[in-house]
């Protein structure tokens, strides 16, 4: 059964090593350093430079159309055989809506809020970055219900780091 893992970069190659994970998802600060753990390719592995904002901020790079369309064709590409992990600085924004997003794009069929609840299980801490989201709504043609969806499970519990969890697609 296809699964994605997220956590946070200081749990990156723990959280790899435990999943068995070949493939991987970055989204970070430009310049934040990365080492990517040896079990994963280069070329199974996607760096998004964004900074976890929702509002344009000087200094900062926001999330936009492109980033998402380059999160869209990896997770699409991604075979399913092996695990994904999805990781951000904490595990709690960037990833969190990453993972959302992903399993919205790879199961259509799936109701949207069914999936916010089963990130809210999954890790209290969750906060999906409401912007990533929403321009994954638009480009899915949710017609809002991404977005609505995260609204319903609000703010997560206050943490420094998240936990590692999983979702399963199937």
């Amino acid at each position: 059964m296809p699964s994605l893992h997220v956590c946070a970069l200081s749990r990156l190659p723990e959280t790899v090593e435990a999943t068995g994970a070949r493939h991987m998802v970055t989204l970070i600060n430009v310049g934040t350093p990365v080492t990517r753990p040896p079990a994963i390719a280069e070329d199974r592995h996607l760096f998004v430079g964004v900074s976890d904002i929702t509002d344009s901020l000087d200094g900062h790079v926001l999330p936009d159309e492109a980033h998402v369309r380059r999160l869209l064709d990896f997770v699409r590409a991604w075979g399913r055989e092996e695990p994904l992990v999805i990781h951000c600085y904490a595990g709690i924004s960037r990833s969190t809506a990453a993972a959302f997003i992903t399993t919205c794009a790879l199961r259509p069929d799936r109701d949207e809020a069914e999936i916010a609840r089963e990130l809210r299980q999954a890790s209290p801490s969750a906060t999906p970055n409401r912007r990533l989201v929403a321009v994954a709504d638009a480009l899915l043609g949710r017609d809002g219900r991404m977005v609505a969806a995260i609204a319903a499970i609000g703010r997560g519990a206050d943490a420094f780091e998240g936990e590692p969890f999983s979702l399963t697609i199937d």
